[in-house]
């Protein structure tokens, strides 16, 4: 049988915006499509319907905020790791619908800005991906501490139940070891300091390795990211397989 499909950023801010009437925050490409809808307040009554259904049947929401590690930039969004987390999800009988809202070229300061859009919807565990481009921009350490520390007290205070992970990331060696040490130990502070299981580093074994990697030497390809499903499988798994 075929696996469930992940929503992708987009897609899931479409239907938020017609199950919310149009509420702002998607960037153009969401509120072009959903204005374009030929009956929005029927379709808002549909997506609303479809959503109370999922909840009534026990099935859970598990949504990936990241950055193009997590969209998927260069590959088909079923090869996305969230698309393969969803096969993993199936696999294993779990009552769980994945949404891939990873963003390409999203800093931490970004994911701050549209998080609340984003807790518009269902999110019974999410899992947070960034600050990969505020290390390759050199940005300071202590503000892209300050953004995931806001980021992840907005998802206890809207969804106090929710399980929240945050995905180790590193910083270049370009940038000099004081930095790079910085940005590493900021993780593992953060996710004891507000309660979030850390994932280990999303690219373990994938990066630098050529032939895990697209040609621009950063991105997984195909199969750079069933490495990756399985770093983020083997710690999330224990999150989303009890109650």
């Amino acid at each position: 049988m075929e696996g469930r499909k992940t929503r992708t950023a987009v897609q899931y801010c479409v239907l938020l915006s017609l199950a919310l009437g149009g509420v702002p925050g998607c960037g153009g490409d969401a509120k072009t499509a959903a204005g374009d809808a030929a009956n929005p307040d029927a379709t808002a009554r549909m997506v609303s319907a479809s959503r109370d259904t999922a909840r009534q049947s026990g099935r859970r929401t598990l949504v990936f905020v990241g950055t193009s590690l997590t969209a998927g930039l260069g590959l088909d969004p079923d090869k996305a790791y969230p698309a393969l987390i969803q096969q993993k999800a199936d696999s294993a009988a779990l009552a769980l619908d994945v949404v891939n809202a990873g963003l390409s070229g999203e800093t931490s300061a970004g994911a701050l800005r549209r998080i609340d859009w984003l807790l518009s919807g269902p999110v019974d565990v999410l899992v947070l991906e960034t600050g990969a481009n505020d290390g390759l921009r050199g940005l300071n350490v202590d503000s892209t501490r300050a953004n995931i520390r806001a980021i992840l007290a907005k998802v206890k205070a809207a969804r106090p139940n929710a399980r929240l992970a945050l995905v180790q990331m590193e910083a270049p060696p370009n940038l000099g070891d004081r930095y790079t040490e910085a940005f590493r130990a900021m993780f593992p502070a953060l996710a004891k300091e507000m309660g979030a299981t850390l994932l280990p580093f999303l690219l373990e074994k994938v990066a630098g390795v050529e032939a895990l990697n697209q040609d621009d030497g950063i991105h997984p390809n195909e199969q750079g990211e069933r490495i990756v499903a399985e770093n983020v499988w083997r710690a999330l798994a224990p999150l989303v397989s009890t109650p």
